[in-house]
């Protein structure tokens, strides 16, 4: 094999609360200046204590860093993996100090995000550099990889936990099931400059056929922002509302926006989601997400050695191409920056 471009591998998440005392500290960085009003937070901080005050976020970026390991420890490449959030403990200015304490000159970020978006990618490539600026020359240069909605080590776990679901339903029943596939909803205007409406269709399709889902509808959930600015919509309740009002008694979610069973899933999903179809009587199951499924783990080694063998090709499946490997200057810009 060639010698490779890389001399470490950084996954990047978003952080959660390890308990009740960090939600308030937690929810203060996630929405640092955000005009989300007081009461929405204190909300938020709710579904927190809801747990225990305490995210399984960082428990599955665990398993799958472990998983990762053992992956590239068997297939290589063989490099260190490092792991920093953008909100809650390990913070990625400690990581990366840490990295440049160890001599780590060029790195290869993995972000827990399928998708292209200001909150999804840029920021995060945003988030590195912040952390990166007060190590001055000794800061390691860190590429991210390229987003994965369409590559088939994503569709095809998720494809098999909608199956799953599915067959929880009688089986002359299943092929009528509705699946509502959801996402984190973001503003309007942020979606108006990027592609993650157009790769959340994508990938909903995808794996709806794989799956043999022949009803389905992308729906969106967890929207933060005032009332008075427009978010993707439709919401899950109002989907789930509008379905049970035309008749529907059976309902597959599948959480195709998350590659783990976070906090948002776990309330919104598992929580509000279900309650809204308990009192409406209709039997819901809730597809898993893919956390850390040998075909899903394997994807993310191979998006690692794409690039840093600099192997030719991008595998993708479906009508839309692989995603750039450098993102350009200009893409996802953060809504108040958007060109008119």
């Amino acid at each position: 094999m060639a010698e490779g471009l890389y001399d470490a591998v950084l996954l990047v998440s978003f952080g959660g609360p390890d308990g009740p005392a960090d939600v308030m500290p937690f929810l203060e960085n996630v929405l640092r200046g955000r005009n989300v009003p007081r009461e929405r937070m204190l909300e938020v901080a709710e579904h927190y204590h809801h747990f225990g005050g305490k995210s399984p976020i960082n428990e599955q970026n665990l398993a799958l860093l472990a998983a990762l390991r053992a992956e590239m420890a068997t297939r290589g490449p063989h490099l260190p993996i490092y792991w920093g959030n953008r909100n809650w403990h390990p913070l990625l200015a400690d990581t990366l100090r840490e990295m440049a304490d160890a001599g780590v000159e060029r790195a290869l970020a993995f972000v827990t995000s399928a998708y292209s978006s200001y909150s999804g990618c840029r920021q995060y490539r945003e988030n590195i550099a912040a952390a990166c600026a007060p190590l001055g020359d000794r800061a390691p240069e860190v590429d991210k990889i390229r987003v994965f909605f369409n590559h088939p080590g994503f569709v095809g776990p998720m494809a098999a936990r909608v199956r799953k679901a599915l067959g929880h339903f009688p089986e002359a029943a299943r092929p009528n099931v509705p699946v509502l596939f959801t996402a984190h909803s973001i503003p309007t205007s942020m979606a108006d400059g990027c592609r993650y409406v157009a790769q959340l269709a994508e990938a909903s399709r995808l794996v709806a056929d794989e799956a043999g889902a022949a009803t389905w509808r992308l729906v969106y959930q967890s929207r933060s922002g005032p009332p008075t600015q427009p978010w993707l919509e439709p919401d899950i309740c109002d989907a789930i509302r509008e379905l049970h009002a035309a008749g529907e008694r059976r309902l597959v979610i599948a959480p195709i926006g998350f590659i783990s069973d976070h906090m948002e899933v776990l309330y919104d999903l598992d929580t509000e989601a279900a309650d809204l179809c308990r009192e409406l009587g209709i039997e819901m199951v809730r597809a898993e997400t893919v956390g850390t499924d040998p075909a899903f783990v394997a994807m993310v080694r191979d998006l690692i050695a794409e690039r840093h063998y600099q192997q030719p090709g991008r595998t993708a499946i479906g009508a839309l191409p692989a995603s750039h490997d450098v993102c350009p200057v200009d893409c996802c810009p953060a809504p108040s920056l958007r060109r008119p």
